[in-house]
């Protein structure tokens, strides 16, 4: 109790009156209406809060299994996971510093990826995962560790610490299992400078809010390589730094008929030196790309916004002297609350086209030419990659307020962009669970 009194800030008797009254109300372990697996904790969780502490644990987890196709049509089915420890704090109400918290976020992935043997063939990779959640080291990592300031009355917005780029630049939520629809597609498609969730790197990023819906933002983002390595997880040195990733985007959040759409127009650029896709030993001086993303609610169901369809689509185009991909697009769908005895449940449905660069095919093509290797089969030859696509159907299981479980069915046309490989049908499970 005097733990709680001493970081609360309560008097004795003010303590006793919220904890009594949030015990009456706070949600138990497992009840369905609670935000959190483990409940209100006694009605503490629900104090916490209200004197700016929020603390979090989440669970992703995503088992995938192949029923047909791939490189390797030989059926199993892999596990891969990430837990993700959280605390954000209200600094206005903590310390009276006006408008400003503070974020940090510990996240540890584990397990193994069925596109890495089964889907793709190892010698080119597929492009996309059929699990999101596997990749950047299955170890620890310091996610986040940042602070935020509001000036001119939430006007502008400035954001220094630790963070990737994904989190404020690009963003697209991450409901699908395939990776091709999830999160940040930029950081998908130039992940060599572009870190997503969970890498995190030295950075900045100013926003200035233009009117209620239109902000633009610039980031200044550490480009080092090493911070994506096992090891580094919690690195915070800057050694290994070479150069800087700078983004900018403008955002434009309209209600269209009193339905929510958000829509990002941006640009990177890379300062760090970047190998040529037809001569790796030779390099230019910088990298860059832009990129598109759309998202609009188009329907409420029987009048209520809280359901309804809503349609999306990413866009993406790259360096085409220094990327394997140069371009991507995406389109697709949800639906929210079809049923109405199952008002929370979401349906979504995407498709993905990563176009390889045509010089990563002629310069596989020079290699075999040059080895004397034309069957496919033998180990030494290198594959021709063209253009491989990703398409996903999920139903989201509203279980509880604490609990999303959504089974899925992946299709992926010539993983890896590998003619020779074929088409793969994937069963998936993704389960989103607060604890």
């Amino acid at each position: 109790m005097e733990y709680f009194k001493r970081s609360l800030g309560l008097s004795p008797l003010a303590l006793l009156v919220a904890v009594a009254s949030n015990t009456a109300l706070g949600a138990g372990a497992f009840e369905p209406s609670s935000k959190w697996m483990s409940g209100d904790w006694g009605g503490t969780r629900t104090a916490l809060l209200e004197q700016g502490y929020d603390f979090t644990l989440d669970y992703v987890g995503e088992v995938a299994g192949n029923l047909h196709g791939g490189y390797n049509d030989d059926r199993t089915a892999r596990y891969s996971d990430q837990f993700a420890l959280g605390m954000k704090l209200d600094l206005q109400k903590i310390l009276g510093w006006q408008a400003a918290e503070f974020k940090l976020a510990i996240t540890e992935r584990s397990g193994r990826n069925l596109s890495n043997d089964r889907i793709s063939d190892p010698r080119a990779g597929q492009f996309s995962s059929v699990q999101e959640v596997w990749g950047r080291g299955q170890t620890w990592r310091l996610t986040q560790m940042w602070i935020k300031q509001k000036y001119f009355d939430g006007a502008l917005d400035v954001k220094v610490g630790r963070f990737g780029e994904g989190e404020d630049f690009n963003s697209f939520p991450c409901d699908f299992q395939n990776l091709a629809f999830c999160g940040s597609q930029v950081g998908n498609w130039v992940g060599g400078i572009w870190y997503n969730w969970p890498v995190s790197q030295w950075a900045m990023r100013i926003k200035y809010n233009i009117t209620p819906e239109f902000f633009a933002q610039v980031g200044v983002f550490e480009q080092n390589p090493s911070n994506l390595e096992t090891g580094n997880g919690f690195k915070l040195s800057g050694s290994g730094t070479k150069g800087m990733i700078l983004p900018v985007e403008l955002v434009w959040a309209p209600r269209v008929n009193g339905l929510p759409g958000e829509y990002r127009l941006g640009y990177y650029y890379s300062t760090a030196k970047a190998a040529d896709i037809e001569e790796p030993s030779r390099s230019h001086s910088s990298k860059h790309g832009w990129w598109v993303v759309a998202q609009q609610q188009v329907t409420a169901h029987n009048g209520d916004a809280s359901r309804g369809l809503s349609l999306f689509a990413n866009f993406t185009v790259h360096d085409k002297a220094t990327n394997v991909v140069d371009n991507y697009q995406q389109v697709g769908l949800v639906y929210k609350g079809a049923f109405d005895a199952r008002p929370k449940d979401d349906i979504g449905f995407g498709v993905a086209r990563i176009h390889v660069n045509d010089d990563v095919k002629q310069r596989a093509e020079l290699l075999n030419a040059a080895s004397g290797i034309d069957d496919y089969d033998n180990p030494g030859f290198v594959p021709i990659q063209r253009s491989e696509y990703n398409a996903e159907l999920y139903y989201g299981f509203h279980v509880t307020d604490w609990l999303t479980v959504r089974p899925n069915l992946q299709y992926i046309k010539r993983p890896g962009g590998v003619e020779e490989v074929d088409n793969a049908l994937v069963a998936g499970l993704k389960v989103q669970s607060s604890f």
